[in-house]
């Protein structure tokens, strides 16, 4: 990586990192570029540079941080539901920490996917559900879950949870911890879904 590519990848970052400040405090609809901008000591022109609008940033705060999430899920020690309540819970964890307003702008991006410009980001919701996926492919890899595990079935109703429970949250104005409701979620009843799978 060249110099010049260092300082374009610390500038993006410093922005996305103002952007989520500025969001979390005050929302989306009230932040401006410029003030994005101004927070990173950045041109109106240099944002231009990496997003299109700043709804985008919405998209580029949450992509890195759920890929570690599923990669810390499967490193997890301990069987398939550990792996599974460590994934659920730690997607909870990140959402309740980013903020009510981070997390209303998410919402808004799901349910009107037409809002994102960019195709890429318009897939939230398929990108949970693939993650999901993945996590019980790799069960079943790993012979923690049988071969017929239905995988297809069994990946959409775990992120319906997750998406419903985050809703909830959200309409409650953060009334509860959503990762402790999350985690109480997996405790009463992860094995009840899955124990016709587990080996």
């Amino acid at each position: 990586m060249t110099n010049r590519q260092i300082a374009a990848a610390k500038t993006r970052e410093k922005l996305v990192e103002a952007a989520k400040e500025i969001i979390c405090e005050k929302g989306l609809t009230n932040t401006s570029i410029d003030e994005i901008t101004e927070k990173c000591g950045v041109s109106k022109g240099t944002f231009y540079t990496y997003f299109k609008r700043k709804e985008d940033i919405v998209f580029e705060l949450s992509k890195g941080m759920f890929a570690s999430i599923l990669e810390n899920a499967i490193q997890f020690e301990g069987g398939f539901l550990e792996k599974l309540t460590n994934y659920m819970v730690n997607f909870a964890g990140y959402i309740e920490k980013s903020s009510l307003k981070l997390c209303q702008e998410w919402v808004k991006n799901v349910v009107m996917p037409e809002r994102v410009e960019d195709e890429e980001q318009r897939g939230k919701l398929q990108k949970d559900i693939s993650d999901v996926k993945t996590l019980l492919e790799y069960g079943i890899g790993q012979r923690m879950l049988q071969k017929d595990t239905p995988v297809g079935v069994l990946a959409p109703i775990v992120v319906d949870i997750l998406y419903g429970q985050m809703l909830c949250w959200d309409m409650s104005g953060g009334a509860y911890s959503y990762s402790e409701r999350t985690e109480q979620f997996c405790g009463l009843y992860l094995s009840g879904l899955f124990k016709n799978y587990l080996i």
